[in-house]
């Protein structure tokens, strides 16, 4: 059986789409068998980040009975399935979200992970994603109101049976003022499963002609980077940079400097570099 993880917070604007989307990118690029679900069937913003906005049959198809799971399933990024949600606000006002945890059963024994991109907040919807997983990520940036929203988001999965993993800290500036990893994880009584920088290239993921995830433009972002840690640590997987693509980085420099420490020079610094973290 596979795990099926809602990635959730307690606000809006925190990245929790783009973590979804390029986490579950970095899985797929390392032979996970993974499929994402946009659960944010109000707002479908996960669909629109993998370009896949006007697939003709969504999840509001089958939550309404109108559609069975496997006609929603699309092949996504790096082989990667994917489950849109539907932009119509007219079906969004029939879909029973309370059928979202029969539809993820149906589906979760066949992916190593299931995904599930929800909505902000605590309302409904929110509630129905968090039902429907056994495991939740906690997506907040490192200020006040989003790790109280964030702390609520938590209280309400374990109370609906699921287990928060911990938290993900997005868009981190490690400026002062900033709430810092150690604080977070004593106020959230949960590890920080990754602290992803603020970087440019993550924030243009949504701001190009054709939106297009980080992880599909630069493995080498100081954003990219850090998701391909958390997917390591979530599959427990080693994190793998291309030398080729970073030659002449920061990157390629420590892991040749590695490389001639341990190895001397058998390997003539051809093929691939490991870095397990």
């Amino acid at each position: 059986m596979g795990r099926s993880i809602a990635i959730v917070s307690g606000k809006g604007g925190v990245g929790k789409t783009s973590i979804c989307a390029n986490l579950g990118i970095a899985l797929a690029q390392r032979g996970v068998n993974v499929c994402l679900v946009d659960a944010d069937i109000a707002m479908a913003n996960l669909s629109l980040l993998l370009g896949m906005q006007s697939s003709p049959i969504t999840l509001h198809d089958v939550l309404l009975g109108e559609a069975g799971i496997q006609d929603a399933i699309y092949d996504g990024p790096n082989g990667l399935k994917f489950i849109p949600s539907g932009l119509s606000l007219e079906n969004y006002r029939r879909v029973d979200a309370d059928r979202l945890a029969t539809v993820i059963k149906t589906i979760q024994s066949k992916f190593d992970f299931v995904l599930l991109d929800g909505p902000a907040g605590i309302e409904k919807s929110v509630l129905a994603t968090i039902a429907s997983t056994e495991e939740c990520l906690l997506i907040a940036t490192p200020d006040s109101p989003s790790i109280a929203d964030v702390l609520k988001t938590k209280i309400v999965a374990q109370r609906l049976g699921n287990k928060p993993l911990g938290v993900v800290l997005n868009m981190v500036r490690f400026e002062k003022g900033e709430i810092g990893k150690e604080e977070v994880s004593r106020m959230m009584e949960l590890p920080v499963y990754a602290t992803i920088p603020y970087d440019d290239e993550m924030r243009h993921s949504f701001q190009r002609d054709k939106a297009v995830p980080v992880m599909l433009r630069n493995l080498q972002a100081k954003s990219s980077i850090e998701v391909q840690k958390l997917a390591a640590r979530l599959a427990g997987l080693p994190v793998q940079f291309d030398e080729k693509k970073s030659s002449g980085g920061i990157l390629s420099s420590i892991l040749h400097f590695f490389a001639s420490l341990f190895g001397g020079n058998k390997n003539n610094g051809k093929g691939m570099e490991e870095m397990k973290v």
